[in-house]
């Protein structure tokens, strides 16, 4: 199909070739055109003419280096635990979602920029979507979503309404899933990594590489990753080893490119630590393992950090053994001894087994702590904020049977509507009894206090992150090699004395070199004498042989001299710490902390050989003692070196382990786009097979969840949060702060369409998961904490609610008081106001779900259990809505009574709002009751109080009522009036900012300038706000129907410029409907712009969209609804004056064959009707004949006489220009006979004037039979005469003057027609009446002109016989 390019500015066109078939390259080339000459919107313009350009590329798929540029992403709806794909109506509702993304995709482009991919274009009939990335990073990224499961949810939110996160409670699963194809995604991964120019790959198999550096060949096995540059110029590839720094060449060697997350780290590795340390020798069976183990070889401890062996001593293992480090923390069973020992130099014992859990017994596994009571708390104050369940406060008003309406209460969408039987009513009514009766009784005694069995993970931080602060110190001044250092230095030496660790060496050896000058006092921030304090306290400590004193010492002070930036002098310190004689070091701690900072130094210093050999042994502490991690606080790159060297032996264990921990560093620095890479590598592994013991899951999704919302990735966000709460390992805070979490993101994800609601739906999963804590959907007994459970079921009721969904509604309360009612609720109670708020919610749920009988019970019981000598505010307001449910059942007065009271409580508390909404209750049950002018009286008085009120909770209830006094004097036609209270009511919506009031008001307004009071102006105005409203709201179907009624009103105008304005909305909605898949709106529309071009005279175009509109029609394969399109289709060019002849092929060749196979009669009779008067102004009347006739027989056969009437007439019509005169005569007479008799209306008479003034004119003038033609004159002459038509009877009069004194030669009569036309010809100022026969020939020739030429004249003396035949026809009618 050719690209169209047209301007309708310029009136250019290009031939178009329509096809048929409706594929999706002909719905694309529809959109397109659609869109033409209205680009009002730069990123859909620009997106589409991106598709446009990338059409072929994807049609290929592969770019000139075979490799793919596109990535397909399938999208399948699923259900049931086994994912089975859903039923097709799921699927057609998800191709609809994708046609409107294709249209509009700012919101997908924006998801995918979160997601680190490129949209390239939506295929709705295929449901994919193609993706693309730019750089490796970015396939990371979106890899890792697809492995974690996020873009499948992320497309959820995009995606499906707001109804399905309701609708899907009832479901087991039901879900989006998407999958992608990874042979693809590889190539495409592959071909970014070329371009780049280097990468990371392991080598498929075990292969040789020609040494340019050693000399000899380097030798690389099969697993072994290197790093890969691609040949440059016809060289091969070259390849640097990084166990050992070696390079080679090869021109083409077997690898494979290493996962992208590898890639992304071992590129952002410093490069002098990515080289050295390759695998150790090491064979050991267990890659992670815990037990004990036995040393193969005698060995000499090379330090106090390493542990001497001898052959056949039993090792027992401190942590974890990783057989990928050099280095392990084991404890020698017969001495007790701890150290470091070499791996290599041991074999697993009989107790050694591979290590499920990367973390060692009492570490902290959490990155943040939800202290379960309180965040309980938050939770019930942040539902009580945002909920908009005010019916425990507002009075409501009584619009139930108001359809139209701003406060109109959600009639159910699930089929919930009914009456409850008398014993489930009393089953109701005394579990309510009950509920009220325990909350008297339990009132009079104080609530016992609900406590939480709080866990490791309720605590606060330990002691590994909160240590104790450490001793003060005061200086002294002293003197080197003087004999009273000692006594001067004897607290601090003593302090710093002992081999085994104190907690207080572990808040000094974790403070930093500025707070390290806080312990000691005397120097005035004095750097210098601090330093020089401690260095003659160093030399004391060794004089006397103060090893561990000196040792802590000497730390110390390489602490201030690398804060000083005095690195060599600091590495002598920390050395001289290590090297202080000593048999064994059992301070681990300070040990790791010498351990990290020599390694900053020794990194610093570019010192590799010493940094990688020191790194190999902090990997052994922090693989082995838990409070060694915080030593590595202050530097990642210890634990980079760790995950390396865990990556390069494939250890998975070691790798997850590592992870953590520089997540959790990063996430103490409060480095979120740091820490997020690590957690959630962490998570990916956790979900492998055969799965690695890490943080738990919930924990995790949770906290990567948070941490995307620090940056802003609200799609992101959601989904981890939801996986979180989803997870079997949630708990109750779990769940909780993952729906304060959503509902954090809620406007920034769905910051293009904002939801005019305070809660959204997606936080219903999160509500129903945290009531399955709390017992209270499930009927298991949970906390017992009611305050909770109630918040909680009062927020997803009002979901429920507020999306049509009453019975859910009203069985999530019932499942609520079911478990106030069991005995194992008396743990817990909620205060009295607060359980009244709950029944007054059930009480307003059954009147909203048609059962106010049941809604009177529950208002009863709670005003029953009320104080009788003590008016409350609740009083009030349960009297008010018992009055909306005694109106709701046909009980005016006492519904009246209970407004009245409700009024009367108002006015004692002076409470003016409930007060309007009661007087405004009570008006419009007066207007039910048909009392008006006191209806209008107190709908006045509601509306002069609510305009006094200050604050926006109340404009809502005040625009309803605004609307309602309107639209009570448009009922009474007062019409300006009620003009005002609309207008007024707008104003106060557009105030509020309240789009649901907002377009209630609008389409009443619009309704009233359309219907009541019709004026185009002013309901285009409205009709235009409207149109803004819905797009605002993402509401694309009512969108498109707003268009289609603006451009009506437009063409309605009939200026050409209106005309163009029709023209783009139309438009406008065609590319709606093309998008919703409405084929038979999509058909119409395009049917109504081929009809406004053809009225603004650009004929080029009309043929082309009244084919598209053909072709659409087609493709709905409705027959009925095609015979429609091509009538309506031929009624554009029947209803103008120009290129009428165009209509005939749409009904005689199209249409009407449709009809005959349909058996459509009326849609027949209908067609050939305007065929005949097609054919008849075209003057071929041979085919004309035809349709008429077949109209005729319709007509007798539907019974209908006035279609049998017009079917005789036009037949005598069509006779008499074709010169068959008998037979015009004779239909014509047919046509007189079945006129309704007596005459009802003047046109009747007319109509017999005319014809029989026709008839005498074929007898007169065609078949030269004056005295026939006499009679038919004084027929139409008498029928001119009732209707006192002069100008008719002038003519006829003339005629019969003519004839009786030129032909009948009968002077009286002659005589009497003359005076009386010339009578007539006075009254209506005509000069001249000329009775010349010639003159009447004449004019009666220049009639003739106007008829086609005959081809046989008529004989003009016809039979005697036939003339008889007439005339007793003729006698009869007579």
């Amino acid at each position: 199909m050719k690209k169209l390019i047209m301007s309708t500015a310029e009136q250019e066109v290009e031939p178009v070739a329509v096809v048929n078939r409706m594929d999706t390259s002909t719905r694309h080339y529809r959109r397109e055109l659609s869109a033409e000459d209205h680009n009002h919107d730069p990123v859909k313009k620009g997106t589409r003419s991106r598709k446009m350009e990338r059409s072929s590329s994807r049609g290929a798929g592969t770019s000139e280096d075979c490799f793919p540029t596109a990535l397909p992403m399938l999208l399948a709806m699923v259900e049931g635990p086994d994912k089975l794909p859903a039923d097709e109506g799921s699927q057609e509702v998800l191709r609809g979602k994708l046609r409107l993304l294709e249209a509009d995709s700012i919101e997908v482009n924006a998801l995918f920029m979160e997601l680190s991919a490129r949209l390239v274009s939506i295929n709705c009939e295929e449901n994919a979507i193609f993706v693309t990335f730019k750089t490796f990073e970015e396939i990371w990224r979106f890899t890792t979503y697809y492995t974690m499961g996020f873009l499948g949810q992320c497309m959820e939110n995009l995606l499906l309404d707001q109804d399905f996160w309701l609708s899907s409670l009832d479901q087991e699963y039901f879900a989006i899933e998407i999958s992608i194809q990874e042979e693809t995604l590889n190539l495409m991964y592959k071909g970014i990594l070329m371009q780049e120019g280097s990468l990371f790959a392991s080598c498929s198999s075990t292969q040789m590489f020609d040494s340019a550096t050693s000399g000899r060949d380097l030798y690389l096995e099969q697993g072994d990753i290197a790093l890969f540059e691609p040949p440059f110029l016809g060289s091969g590839w070259t390849v640097l080893s990084l166990g050992d720094g070696a390079r080679g060449t090869k021109p083409k060697p077997a690898l494979e490119p290493v996962i992208p997350f590898h890639q992304w780290f071992l590129k952002s590795c410093a490069e002098n630590i990515l080289v050295g340390s390759g695998k150790p020798a090491c064979d050991f069976p267990c890659q992670f393992a815990t037990g004990s183990c036995v040393a193969t070889v005698e060995y000499d401890a090379g330090g106090p950090d390493e542990l001497s062996l001898e052959q056949g001593d039993r090792i027992i293992i401190v942590g974890l053994l990783v057989s990928c480090f050099e280095w392990f923390t084991g404890r020698l069973e017969r001495t007790g001894e701890v150290g470091l020992v070499m791996t290599t130099l041991v074999r697993p014992a009989d107790s050694l087994c591979e290590a499920s859990d990367i973390f060692l017994e009492k570490e902290e596994r959490l990155f943040f702590n939800l202290k379960e009571d309180q965040i309980k708390e938050e939770t019930i104050a942040l539902l009580k904020k945002i909920n908009q369940n005010d019916v425990g406060h507002v009075y409501k008003l009584d619009l139930i049977a108001h359809p139209d309406s701003p406060n109109e209460p959600t009639q159910s969408r699930d089929g919930s509507q009914g009456n409850m039987d008398a014993h489930q009513q009393a089953e109701l009514r005394r579990k309510i009894e009950e509920i009220l009766l325990k909350g008297k009784m339990k009132s009079k005694v104080p609530h016992a206090t609900v406590t939480t069995n709080g866990t490791l993970e309720d605590q606060s931080e330990t002691s590994k992150t909160t240590l104790p602060s450490g001793p003060h110190f005061t200086i002294q001044p002293v003197e080197e090699g003087t004999t009273t250092n000692q006594e001067k230095f004897l607290p601090l030496l003593s302090f710093l004395g002992g081999s085994n660790y104190k907690p207080e060496f572990g808040a000094l050896y974790g403070q930093t070199p500025e707070r390290l000058l806080a312990t000691f006092t005397g120097h005035s921030d004095d750097v210098d004498k601090l330093v020089a304090y401690l260095s003659v306290a160093r030399e004391t400590a060794r004089k006397k042989r103060l090893h561990w004193s000196q040792s802590r010492l000497c730390f110390l002070l390489g602490k201030l001299c690398a804060g000083r930036s005095k690195f060599s002098q600091a590495r002598v310190y920390f050395e001289e710490a290590l090297s202080v004689p000593r048999d064994i070091f059992t301070d681990m701690l300070m040990l790791a902390s010498i351990y990290a900072n020599l390694a900053v130094i020794y990194l610093m210093q570019k010192n590799t050989e010493k940094y990688l050999a020191l790194s190999e042994r902090i990997a052994a502490l922090l693989m082995g003692i838990p409070y060694c991690v915080s030593t590595v606080e202050k530097d990642s790159e210890v634990l980079k070196f760790i995950l390396k060297k865990a990556v390069l032996s494939h250890n998975k264990m070691a790798e997850a382990r590592a992870c953590f921990l520089l997540a959790k560093l990063h996430w103490r620095r409060g480095e979120a786009a740091d820490t997020i890479p690590f957690l959630e590598r962490l998570l990916v592994l956790l979900a492998e097979p055969p799965g690695v013991r890490s943080v738990r899951p919930s924990h995790g999704y949770l906290s990567l969840a948070g941490l995307y919302s620090q940056l802003s990735l609200p799609h992101l966000c959601v989904s981890s949060a939801r996986r979180a709460t989803m997870h079997p390992s949630a708990r109750l805070a779990d769940c909780l702060n993952g729906m304060g979490l959503v509902l954090e993101n809620t406007d920034r994800l769905y910051g293009i369409r904002k939801q005019d609601v305070a809660i959204p739906a997606q936080v219903a999963p999160y509500l129903s998961r945290s009531l399955s804590f709390t017992g209270r959907l499930d009927g298991v007994g949970g906390t017992g904490d009611h305050t909770l459970s109630q918040a909680l079921t009062l927020c997803l009721s009002q979901l429920f609610q507020e999306h049509g969904m009453l019975g859910h509604a009203v069985r999530s309360m019932h499942t609520l008081i079911d478990h106030h009612c069991a005995p194992s609720s008396s743990s817990g109670t909620s205060s009295i106001p607060e359980r009244n708020i709950a029944l007054v919610w059930l009480a307003w749920l059954h009147i909203c779900n048609s059962q106010p009988e049941v809604s009177l019970d529950v208002l009863d019981s709670v005003l029953a259990s009320m104080p009788e000598h003590c008016t409350t505010p609740q009083e009030g307001l349960v009297h008010n809505m018992r009055g909306v449910a005694l109106r709701s059942m046909g009980d005016l007065r006492r519904a009246a009574e209970s407004y009245q009271t409700a009024i009367d409580v108002c006015e004692e508390c002076e409470d003016r709002a409930n007060w309007a909404v009661a007087e405004a209750n009570l008006g419009l049950l007066c207007l039910k009751a048909g009392a008006k002018r006191l209806a209008e009286q107190h709908l006045t008085e509601a509306v002069e109080m609510l305009s006094a009120l200050e604050g926006q909770e109340h404009e809502v209830n005040f625009t309803t009522v605004l609307l309602e006094l309107g639209q009570y004097y448009v009922n009474q036609r007062h019409l300006d009036r009620g003009k005002i209270y609309y207008e007024w009511a707008l104003l106060m919506a557009i105030k509020s900012n309240h789009s649901d009031s907002q377009l209630s008001v609008t389409r009443r307004l619009c309704h009233l300038y359309r219907a009541v009071c019709p004026d185009e102006a002013q309901c285009i105005i409205y009709n235009e706000h409207q149109l803004a409203l819905l797009v605002t709201r993402g509401d694309r179907r009512q969108e498109g129907e707003v268009l289609e009624t603006i451009s009506q009103l437009y063409l309605s105008l009939g200026t050409e410029r209106a005309r163009r304005s029709a023209l783009d909305y139309t438009k406008r909605s065609l590319g709606i409907f093309i998008d919703l898949g409405r084929r038979e709106k999509e058909a119409y529309a395009w049917l109504q712009a081929g009809k406004i071009y053809h009225l603004l005279g650009q004929t080029e175009l009309v043929d082309l969209y009244l084919q598209v509109a053909q072709d659409v029609g087609v493709s709905t394969g409705d027959t009925h609804f095609i015979l429609q399109l091509l009538e309506a289709g031929g009624d554009v060019f029947f209803n103008s004056s120009t290129e009428r002849e165009k209509a005939v092929c749409f009904y005689g060749d199209r249409a009407l064959p449709i009809a005959v196979k349909t058996s459509s009669t009326e849609v027949r009779l209908r067609l050939s009707n305007k065929l005949v008067e097609l054919l008849l102004q075209m003057k071929l009347y041979g085919e004309a004949v035809e349709y008429a006739q077949t109209a005729l027989d319709i007509s007798v056969k539907l019974g209908n006489r006035l279609n049998e009437r017009v079917a005789f007439h036009r037949l005598a019509t069509l006779y008499h220009c074709l010169g068959q005169f008998e037979l015009a005569e004779h239909y014509y007479l047919k046509a007189l006979s079945l006129c309704p008799t007596p005459l009802e209306f003047d046109e009747e008479t007319l109509y017999y004037v005319r014809v029989y003034r026709t008839l005498g004119d074929i007898i007169f003038y065609d078949l030269k039979d004056p005295y026939d033609a006499a009679g038919y004159y004084h027929l139409a002459l008498a029928a001119a005469m009732d209707i006192g038509n002069k100008k008719s009877q002038l003519q006829l009069c003339t005629r019969l003057a003519t004839i009786y004194h030129n032909f009948l030669v009968d002077r009286e009569l002659s005589l009497f027609f003359y005076q009386k036309a010339r009578a007539f010809a006075s009254d209506l100022n005509v000069r001249r009446i000329n009775l010349s026969p010639d003159q009447i020939f004449s004019s009666m020739s220049q009639y003739k002109t106007n008829r086609v030429n005959i081809q046989e004249p008529r004989n003009k003396s016809p039979p005697n016989g036939h003339l008889g035949l007439k005339l007793v026809r003729r006698g009869e009618r007579l």
